[in-house]
């Protein structure tokens, strides 16, 4: 059946709602990132850009890089925009515009999302890359889909749950894991850990200024816990909720971050800009 137009809102080119794009604008193999302003670092060691397309902080440019076209996305901070953009995203490639009916043929995207982060561990140091190998969200948006989680997914969110005191006056909480293939592909040298996606910067994550929170330990009790000998690293905004997504709509995920800040030696990176030009380059490079 054809969707109906006030579900898959389109603009008067035929280009997704938010987006602004339509399938031919995007390639296979998609950066995605959340300043706006990341998007002209990436397109910046393109060879060629063939696409540049913007609306709100929605920027798109595709472009070849070393015989390979490749997109790169902003999508804003948070999980509610990842909601927007895989979505948008997927419409793109594998809804016709015209009859709003689902392609025969459907394309599978790799999405690869290259953010900052706050390290966890002590050994999350400040200015190295962090590959996510599950996500935790705290954020609640695949709350409202219907999706069916693997029993490895399942089990670490279980043993999070059952870990931290004070979680069920939060958000139901889910677990996601990356793609095995991406992670290989691009992260094979970086740590991996599990990825906390916060709904929020300060409370959510644990910081306080002026307002308290809920679970006074919070943080505390995320350095104790690991799954498979495997610990939370890091915290940052998007990466339970893009994981969710893409793998119900089948897509493959990965995200890699750079660590800004290192919330137990509670340091900041003085000038992270020229690492983010280094893992740029290293992803653009093994994509």
């Amino acid at each position: 059946m054809a969707l109906e137009p006030s579900e898959l809102v389109l603009n008067k080119d035929l280009s997704v709602y938010h987006l602004n794009v339509k399938g031919e604008d995007l390639a296979d193999d998609i950066i995605v990132v959340g300043d706006q302003n990341r998007v002209g670092l990436v397109s910046s060691f393109f060879d060629e850009i063939l696409v540049q397309k913007s609306n709100r902080e929605f920027v798109t440019h595709t472009g070849m890089y070393r015989g390979k076209k490749i997109s790169v996305v902003s999508t804003g901070i948070g999980p509610d925009n990842i909601d927007i953009v895989i979505n948008e995203l997927d419409a793109a490639v594998n809804i016709d515009p015209e009859t709003k009916k689902l392609n025969a043929q459907q394309r599978q995207l790799n999405i690869i999302r290259i953010g900052t982060c706050g390290g966890l561990q002590k050994e999350a140091e400040i200015e190295t890359f962090v590959a996510s190998a599950y996500a935790i969200g705290l954020d609640g948006v695949l709350n409202y889909y219907d999706k069916e989680f693997t029993q490895e997914e399942l089990a670490l969110n279980m043993a999070f749950n059952n870990h931290i005191q004070g979680i069920e006056n939060i958000n139901k909480t889910y677990s996601n894991q990356a793609s095995e293939s991406l992670l290989e592909k691009i992260a094979f040298d970086m740590r991996k850990g599990v990825t906390l996606t916060a709904n929020g910067f300060y409370g959510p994550q644990g910081r306080v200024l002026r307002l308290p929170t809920k679970i006074k330990n919070f943080n505390d009790q995320i350095l104790n816990f690991s799954f498979k000998e495997v610990t939370i690293d890091n915290y940052e905004m998007e990466t339970s909720a893009l994981y969710g997504l893409s793998n119900m709509l089948n897509h493959k995920c990965l995200t890699v971050c750079l660590v800004v800040a290192n919330r137990v030696a509670k340091n900041f990176s003085k000038d992270y800009k020229p690492h983010m030009k280094r893992l740029v380059k290293t992803v653009l490079d093994r994509i």
